[in-house]
């Protein structure tokens, strides 16, 4: 038999292949060497601090975020980052923190306490459904004047007096994680701790009734109400949306 000659062009057809697959690789490898991403929002829970700008690692991340806003989430290079909130429009920097964001994680970066000792802490945010027909809230108390609450969740026509609080005793800077609840419409009502709610007694909050669906997760953030020099210090609430099913 004899041998399987080649075409004269064939060696420049092999070439030609092997650099088109070259080429295929290094756009594969050039693909997998993107900064993977994580999303962080912010909320700004200090009742006295100017409008802030937070930057992330070296990047003005979000401009302009003032008292009782929760900002979007945005996008940010996964890994070890530094967070720091600065007076809006300046290079006055209030207070920073570091941390370090696992690509495709949400995160809450969370500015609270009065201006003068403002603290900035990282939060992991849900990003997963809840339970079958639960949703999961995460309750966080930011509040500077109001004291020790106990927080209520409500539906439509049950009274405080026959229900237990699902939080007793929160004070600031405390964090319940996500606390699994039936899917559903509620109130959030709170008292001072330790209050009996009888009709006589008035509660610190009194939230409109919201409906919560099932699979969803949502922060709820309890903040001082604004208030006058010489008032009664207030409280309000903020809830923020951190996981919805597609459906």
């Amino acid at each position: 038999m004899l041998p399987t000659r080649l075409h004269p062009g064939s060696r420049t057809i092999g070439l030609a292949t092997l650099a088109l697959a070259a080429t295929a690789l290094a756009g594969c490898q050039s693909i997998a060497g993107i900064q993977p991403v994580s999303q962080v929002r912010v909320i700004d829970a200090s009742p006295d601090a100017p409008a802030l700008d937070i930057h992330q690692n070296s990047a003005t991340a979000l401009y302009n975020i003032g008292f009782g806003t929760v900002s979007s989430y945005v996008s940010v290079d996964s890994g070890p980052s530094t967070h720091a909130a600065y007076t809006a429009g300046t290079q006055q920097q209030l207070s920073q923190i570091r941390a370090s964001l696992i690509p495709g994680s949400q995160y809450t970066v969370l500015a609270g306490n009065v201006v003068a000792n403002l603290q900035m802490t990282v939060l992991k945010d849900q990003s997963i459904p809840a339970p079958a027909g639960q949703v999961a809230l995460r309750f966080l108390d930011q509040t500077t004047r109001v004291g020790a609450l106990d927080i209520y969740l409500l539906p439509p026509g049950q009274a405080p007096i026959v229900a237990s609080p699902l939080i007793a005793g929160a004070t600031f800077a405390s964090n319940t994680g996500y606390i699994n609840a039936p899917a559903g419409t509620y109130s959030i009502v709170a008292y001072p701790a330790g209050t009996v709610p009888l009709n006589t007694a008035a509660p610190a909050y009194t939230g409109s009734q919201l409906y919560y669906p099932a699979g969803s997760a949502r922060t709820v953030i309890l903040i001082d109400q604004p208030t006058v020099p010489a008032a009664t210090p207030g409280l309000q609430v903020l809830i923020a949306d951190d996981f919805d099913p597609s459906t």
